[in-house]
């Protein structure tokens, strides 16, 4: 037994030693690394080293009158370290020069940046919080981060960085950490200090582990008091100094020393650890063994003036083991007391010289041997890249958790079903949540002063999605409810099924009572404009949940809690890079619209990119007429023309097919029995899918009812008013008599047939399609393919007869006419045809903005697949989708318009797949889709207005030289 306990002591003695021995600081060149260091200590002054001691805080945002006192600190008081504070990068990196040319030896530049630089700059990138890191699952993305953050301090000039936080947040209502911690879980809080660590030191910018021995579990804040923490030793040692033991060990070089009352550390109350030798000498570096810089917390907080002296304070802090002093609020006082300490041999300068040498071993790992000055050029674009943007999208994609799901509501569903509200609670804005909720499907946003009126207005809706939104200014903000949204959240919940959206911390929900009503509820932790529209595309399916709760919330949810969701196949939409495009590139889009606005090629047009399934462009030019009162909106509709042919007609075409009734072998005559007798009646749907039918291009049957003289309609055929006999509205009160539409079908039977063989594009057999459709599925077209597949996609901005479902200010124009309904064109169809058949037409008639249009071209790009539905097979995607002609010239496949084979007729840019497909419309619009590249591109504008003659957007082959730069943007 003894010789057992002998063993143990000796494995615990060498464990110690070994730990001791770990030295941060050491350079993997330490031969040249000590020679540098003993060179520069030799030949100081004591007044030099004492300099070394202090970090004062320097601003970039001050008056000259503080450039004045920093360059007299480091000329006069030989001062040896800097931390920034308030400011831009471009004139902190201005003064970093001025006062690293003043400095004997380079200033050590230390900086607050646990989030990013944008902790204390402005114009710089602001990354999550901790809390939000802590519910990533994927550790290498807080490497990353790490990195990031890393190359960022490297670019300013910036040495250490006061970050990581190491604190262990057990407490909820910590006001001081918080937000700032990684969780509650000290194996959690460790593995992402050191995964941070590992990134940020990886260019050689220092980390610092804070707040030792652990700020973690304590209701007050060091800054205004000195917090007491009363636990005895082995508690501390379980929790608060667990992630010290291994961050040191991973070789962190910095640990910041906080100003707390530990009775079981310090027995002296007043005396802040931070001031402790017990603490920082004995605790932390004989029995931790941590080798590297330690640096006080700041010493302007009340948990360090309130004990002394402000140079009472600084030398304690020495004395006790600390190397050097954060934010010294007397230099000159406190040199003189060092200076006297040194005399009277309280203070050595063995001890001095210890403290010295390991600063200047950091200034050598830090490269401040090979000192250069910053380079100020392209500052501002290197603080803030894709890249930077690339991953905070990854951290925030990978934190927000779902921490309830009843009735599996999220991903939301069956979109036909879902009648949507929304409704906000908190003092912040949702609006970038709620624009991304509606880039789904409808969802309206519901207020009232009292909850009465709120729950009447709520009636009609079967799901509310509530967003909680506080201030994403920084981390200590307040995150709790008010009393009123807690009790307008449980009434709202006890009669709807509830998404509540939490973008604050997870502690808040601990004020909620009961979670019995509430169905989902999501933590997306921020609410950043990230989060909001991250945590959107989660509800909807477009991505999945897969964080973890970081701390518990009560006995409801245990940290480490997260249920992880599934995708449904939806759109997400993101950055370009992401997808491998260059913004760089696809901006020169804005070129092109810059030209087409100042030419008058259209008042105002949509442009959307998409790739793999991700929207990546998505913009609006101009107005929506010449008058310039309102710009196009991305919500705005389009009349989609001869879209219509392939967003309406084909898909029922398609099912209609595979359901075995209307098969492409079929000849006009099976499907519409009128036609027997005709000289169409053999023709198949594969020719005039194909337009291999020989039919006329169109019929001018507007023409038939106007005086061939005059050119005015006869009031034979039309009427201003609607009636029982006059009721199919052509235009604003503009009505045709009902009876006419089978003059329409007559003059396409009677019509000639081309002669010679070949492809013509035909609009006429558009018109038999929707005809065939009607009756056999016995619905009016715009009936079935809304029920079909609209309402199915949450394409609730897809539309025929749009003045049904939208304010005109939501609809753009088209055409002045003056040939035909002598009137601005503006929600009915431009289509004359179409027109005189009410507006629901096989060929044109469809309405939408880009944002639908690319839902459906998606759907077809994923062989039939969308929103977790399948809504037509991939074989009959696939068939389709071919040429069946083309040994007799015809480009086109069934429905769908293809490349060019003829290189004089530009269908396409000439630089897509042969896979590729898609279709053009009069109006100015254009959608294609292209399996290879995986490219959505939809244009969208009203290229006739003012006039149908305006062909300049044709002529320039502006929507082709726009699919030429989606196509030059591909970086992969």
């Amino acid at each position: 037994m003894k010789k057992e306990l002998l063993l143990i002591v000796f494995i615990a003695f060498i464990f110690k030693i070994n730990a001791q021995t770990i030295d941060p600081l050491r350079t993997k060149d330490f031969e040249a690394q000590e020679i540098w260091v003993d060179s520069i200590l030799t030949n100081m002054s004591i007044d030099e080293k004492i300099g070394q001691l202090f970090m004062v805080q320097a601003y970039s945002n001050l008056d000259q009158k503080h450039e004045d006192f920093i360059t007299e600190m480091i000329t006069k008081y030989h001062v040896g370290n800097l931390i920034f504070m308030q400011g831009t990068p471009q004139k902190q990196a201005i003064l970093n020069n001025k006062y690293q040319a003043l400095s004997k030896v380079p200033l050590m530049i230390g900086f607050d940046g646990e989030w990013g630089l944008d902790m204390r700059l402005k114009n710089t990138y602001k990354f999550p919080w901790n809390m939000t890191l802590g519910a990533i699952q994927n550790d290498s993305l807080v490497k990353r981060f790490g990195e990031h953050l890393g190359k960022h301090c490297r670019r300013l000039g910036i040495h250490v960085n006061f970050a990581p936080v190491v604190d262990v947040n057990v407490n909820p209502e910590n006001p001081i950490i918080g937000n700032r911690s990684f969780g509650e879980s000290k194996e959690n809080v460790t593995q992402k200090a050191i995964s941070f660590t590992q990134g940020l030191q990886k260019f050689s910018v220092m980390a610092n582990a804070k707040h030792f021995p652990g700020h973690g579990d304590t209701a007050s804040d060091s800054h205004y008091t000195l917090p007491l923490l009363n636990f005895d030793k082995a508690r501390l040692d379980s929790i608060e100094l667990y992630p010290y033991r291994k961050i040191f060990d991973a070789g962190i070089g910095s640990v910041m020393t906080a100003h707390l009352n530990i009775p079981s550390l310090e027995s002296n109350a007043n005396l802040p650890t931070s001031l402790s030798k017990s603490v920082v000498t004995d605790l932390l570096q004989h029995e931790l063994g941590f080798n590297g810089l330690i640096i006080t917390d700041g010493l302007n907080m009340k948990g360090a003036t309130d004990y002394a002296t402000s140079a009472e304070v600084d030398l304690a802090a020495i004395i006790a083991g600390n190397d050097m002093l954060l934010i010294p609020q007397d230099v000159p006082a406190s040199i003189r007391l060092i200076k006297q300490a040194l005399i009277l041999k309280t203070l050595t300068e063995e001890r001095l010289n210890f403290s010295v040498k390991k600063i200047l071993k950091a200034k050598y790992w830090m490269g401040l041997h090979n000192y250069k000055p910053i380079e100020t050029d392209n500052l501002q674009e290197d603080l803030n890249t894709i890249e930077d943007e690339l991953l905070h999208r990854e951290l925030v994609k990978n934190a927000i958790t779902l921490v309830k799901n009843e009735k599996h509501t999220i991903p939301l569903a069956n979109l036909e079903y879902q009648k949507i509200a929304y409704v906000k609670l908190g003092d912040d804005s949702g609006n970038h949540f709620v624009n991304m909720l509606k880039n789904y499907t409808k969802v309206d946003v519901i207020s009232d002063e009292n909850l009465d009126g709120l729950l009447v207005k709520l009636k009609p809706y079967n799901q509310v999605i509530i967003g909680f939104h506080k201030s994403n200014e920084h981390p200590w903000k307040s995150y709790k409810f008010k009393s009123k949204e807690l009790v307008w959240l449980q009434e709202i919940a006890r009669g709807k099924n509830v998404i509540l959206d939490v973008f604050t911390s997870p502690y808040s929900l601990l004020q909620l009572k009961s979670f019995t009503n509430i169905e989902s509820i999501l933590v997306s932790y921020q609410n950043s404009k990230l989060a909001q529209e991250i945590s959107a595309e989660i509800i909807f399916g477009a991505l999945k949940a897969h964080g973890k709760l970081p701390v518990s919330i009560g006995d409801n949810f245990k940290v480490g809690h997260g249920i992880e969701s599934y995708s449904l196949s939806r759109l997400e939409y993101t950055i370009p890079e992401e997808v491998q495009l260059s913004s760089k590139k696809l901006s020169f889009i804005d070129s092109i619209a810059t030209t087409v606005l100042k030419e008058k090629m259209a008042p105002g047009f949509q442009v959307l990119v998409a790739r793999k399934g991700k929207v990546v462009f998505q913009k609006s030019y101009g107005y929506h007429t010449e008058i310039k009162e309102i710009p196009v909106k991305n919500s705005d509709i389009y009349d989609l023309a001869s879209l219509t042919k392939m967003l309406a007609s084909l898909p029922l075409i398609m099912k209609a097919e595979e359901d075995q009734k209307i098969p492409l072998t079929a000849s006009l005559q099976d499907i519409l029995p009128s036609f027997a007798e005709t000289n169409k009646g053999g023709v198949s749907v594969k020719e005039v899918l194909s337009h291999f039918g020989k039919l006329k291009a169109w019929i001018p049957f507007y023409l038939k009812t106007q005086d061939s003289i005059t050119h005015k309609n006869l009031p034979i055929f039309y009427r201003t008013k609607r009636s029982s006999k006059y009721n199919v509205e052509v235009a604003e009160n503009l009505f045709i008599k009902k009876s006419y539409k089978d003059s329409i079908y007559k003059y396409i039977r009677d019509a000639d047939q081309r002669e010679n063989e070949g492809y013509k594009y035909s609009d006429l057999g558009y018109y038999l399609f929707k005809e065939a459709l009607e009756k056999t599925y016995e619905k009016p077209l715009n009936k079935l393919v809304d029920q079909q597949f609209y309402s199915l996609l949450g394409a609730d901005r897809m539309t025929y007869l749009p003045l049904q479902k939208f304010k005109k200010s939501e609809i753009v124009p088209s055409e002045k006419d003056d040939y035909f309904r002598n009137q601005l064109i503006h929600g009915h169809v431009h289509d004359m045809g179409a027109a005189m058949l009410g507006g629901i037409a096989g060929h044109a008639g469809l309405f939408a903005n880009a944002n639908d249009v690319a839902k459906m071209m998606q759907m077809y790009l994923q062989k039939g697949f969308y929103g977790g539905r399948r809504y037509l097979k991939a074989e009959t995607i696939d068939k389709f989708n071919t040429r069946y002609y083309a040994d007799k010239n015809v480009r086109r496949g069934l429905g769908f318009d293809k490349p060019q084979l003829n290189p004089d007729i530009e269908a396409t840019c000439g630089c897509v797949s042969d896979a590729s497909f898609g279709h053009s419309g009069f109006t100015g619009t254009y959608a294609w889709a292209d399996p290879k590249s995986e490219i959505v591109y939809v244009f969208l504008s009203n290229r006739v207005y003012p006039h149908m003659n305006n062909r300049g957007l044709i002529k320039e082959n502006i929507r082709t030289k726009i699919q030429q730069i989606i196509q030059d943007a591909i970086m992969d």
